[in-house]
């Protein structure tokens, strides 16, 4: 099947304006890659101190320099339910790598922050910032010297992102997504969205909402609607780094616990001692994060990856904007429909088809490049199978031609709907992105007074008050990860969803996040350039007319052109937001973060360096292979 020409002509649009980035980064991996195992490069105190607590037979392997050394780099902790089952994964890991010769450490943990316990909290505006927190601590993890390869343990909203950012600052090291799964079904998001909907309208008890919600959330794994969490898992199997349909299995079964062991293993064979050589930094290129782009838009996927997926892009030297989101939504049909962009939960997209059946239909129709490098090798329709136990190994096995239920997933013939419900709005309020898979049609333009409000505790005040019964469109300014790291908002939910649902023409409008479960209510994020960068929301005032216009991609302030031009700046006072629950620590992030149509980032893009001199000068294991992007992956013998 050819590519589609729209999704060959963003691809070489990302290469051309990436080449200069690409080019230094590749650079960077060359430079970095050495001959024999990467401990090689150490000193013996520094390598004596990096197996002194080891057992016997594995300090001995670690001390020959033969074998390779994989490194576990975890976000384990047990008050995340999705991260819980990490804390038996290490013994896992050991043991199946120790049975095909070589060693595994832990390398690192790194932090993971819960956003469903977070949200409307303050912590709340840490959140987007644990990512590059996350990818920092990815790099102490590594910082050692003694790793070959790694396997990244994690599955949630900054989690993933984070990791895979620091991964690829190591890109000469092959690496490996491990997932943990899903919790079982509980009630149905359905369920689950009504009692918040009552609560806010005072129709339920707090008792009664917090036993909804602990019956939604009531286990082990990742929570089973299609946000941040469930996008990434679907974004890393596009991408090649997890083995096939390991996404969704959920904790605690053989299954789970098979694909973990054989990750391991996998990981050995692709290091540079394995044969298989494959360094993320070769995974993760222009193709595939155009594959990425398309999966999620064909899944309905979060909207907070259209800051993630351009992070992690950036990453790896590569550089993409919304417009390239935009025009891919255009040609890619949405092919599944999982809460809140439909009523199945993540376990019911699983048994449907799950990824492998996106990524065998986006291939079918060319709507994504095949000739990619995974950790399979080279070739994305090697991952479009699913996995079965035989005995107590993993085998995997064609899917069937058909959707299990074309009422979650369906044929590209026969799509949902002919987009993928990502849009790009922009007008004199700056450029926003909109998810409008979940939004009604009648409700894709809404005109209407603005009503402006500072924070969503002002907003909710004004909502309970009962001020809100009207068309409006509401404004929710400040929100920018300059003015108080871009909390997201999702908060806001339940109460525009009743204004909508009481039969009011609502709307929101912020340079904040909203989630990567938001729904009916059509709203414009991420608003960029945000106030505290001179962006035009600032502008706003009360009764101002608003358009929110998702099927001409507009959003504007309807104000005569002198009027807007004679107004000042809004300001606010922000200091609530920078002190206390630790957020003075991240004072600096605040200060040097990107807008959100550059990834809401604090690392620059990869630069040209001098690359002649070897970084381990003077041991045999320290040359340098410098080379095209061809030579890198296969050198020729010298």
């Amino acid at each position: 099947m050819m590519v589609h020409p729209v999704v060959e002509k963003v691809t070489q649009r990302i290469i051309q304006r990436s080449r200069p980035s690409r080019q230094a980064y590749l650079a960077h991996l060359d430079a970095a890659r050495v001959k024999g195992v990467q401990r090689g490069t150490l000193a013996c105190t520094n390598l004596a101190h990096g197996f002194a607590a080891f057992p016997a037979n594995d300090k001995l392997k670690l001390r020959e320099q033969k074998q390779p050394s994989v490194a576990i780099v975890s976000s384990y902790n047990d008050m995340l339910s999705a991260h819980q089952p990490f804390e038996y994964f290490p013994k896992i890991i050991k043991d199946a790598v120790r049975e095909v010769g070589a060693v595994a450490q832990f390398a690192g943990g790194v932090p993971a922050m819960c956003d469903g316990v977070t949200q409307g909290q303050p912590g709340m505006e840490l959140s987007l910032f644990s990512r590059d927190t996350i990818a920092m601590s990815t790099a102490i993890a590594l910082s050692h010297n003694m790793f070959d390869a790694s396997l990244y343990l994690g599955i949630c909203d900054k989690i993933v992102p984070g990791l895979l950012i620091g991964a690829l600052h190591f890109g000469h090291i092959p690496g490996i997504f491990v997932p943990g799964g899903p919790m079982t079904t509980g009630i149905s998001n359905k369920e689950k969205a009504a009692v918040r909907q009552r609560y806010a309208k005072g129709l339920a008890t707090r008792e009664e909402l917090l036993e909804g919600e602990a019956q939604a959330y009531h286990g082990a794994g990742t929570c089973t609607f299609y946000g941040t969490a469930n996008s990434n898992q679907m974004l890393m199997e596009m991408m090649g780094l997890h083995l096939p349909g390991a996404a969704f299995i959920t904790p605690g079964t053989p299954l789970r616990d098979a694909l973990t062991k054989a990750a391991s293993q996998h990981a050995v064979k692709i290091s540079q001692q394995g044969g298989e050589y494959m360094p993320i930094g070769h995974i993760v290129d222009e193709k595939s994060i155009v594959n990425a782009i398309a999966s999620l838009h064909a899944t309905g996927g979060s909207t907070n990856h259209t800051m993630h997926l351009i992070a992690i892009a950036r990453a790896a030297g590569i550089v993409v904007d919304w417009n390239d989101f935009d025009e891919l939504s255009k040609v890619v049909p949405l092919l599944a429909r999982v809460y809140p962009n439909g009523d199945a939960d993540v376990n019911h997209f699983q048994a449907a088809g799950g990824p492998t059946f996106v990524i065998r239909e986006l291939l079918d129709a060319g709507l994504a490049h095949e000739d990619v490098n995974t950790i399979l090798g080279r070739g994305l329709r090697a991952h479009c199978k699913e996995p079965f136990l035989d005995g107590d190994k993993v085998v995997w096995k064609d899917l069937p031609e058909q959707s299990g239920d074309e009422a979650v997933l369906r044929k590209y013939t026969n799509p949902f709907s002919p987009d993928g419900g990502l849009v790009l709005v922009q007008g004199n309020l700056g450029r926003a992105v909109m998810k409008v898979s979940a939004v009604k049609k009648e409700h894709h333009i809404v005109e209407a007074p603005a009503k402006t409000f500072d924070s969503q505790e002002d907003f909710m005040h004004a909502y309970q008050a009962g001020q809100l019964n009207m068309d409006f469109v509401a404004v929710i300014r400040f929100q920018g990860p300059r003015a108080n790291g871009m909390p997201e908002l999702h908060a806001l939910t339940p109460a525009l969803a009743n204004l909508q649902d009481a039969g009011y023409h609502v709307a929101m409008v912020t340079d904040g996040r909203m989630s990567g479960a938001s729904g009916k209510v059509p709203a414009a994020i991420h608003v960029s350039p945000e106030i505290l960068a001179g962006g035009p929301l600032g502008l706003v005032r009360d009764g101002d007319i608003i358009r929110v216009d998702a099927t001409q991609g507009t959003l504007d302030a309807l104000v005569p052109a002198d009027v807007w031009a004679s107004r000042k700046m809004a300001t606010a006072d922000l200091s609530r937001s920078h002190i206390g629950m630790g957020r003075e620590l991240f004072d600096g992030f605040r200060k040097s973060v990107t807008a959100a149509e550059e990834g809401a980032a604090h690392f620059p893009l990869p630069s040209p360096i001098e690359t002649t001199v070897p970084l381990h000068e003077g041991t045999d294991s320290g040359e340098i292979m410098p080379g095209s992007d061809e030579d890198f992956l296969f050198p020729k013998s010298k």
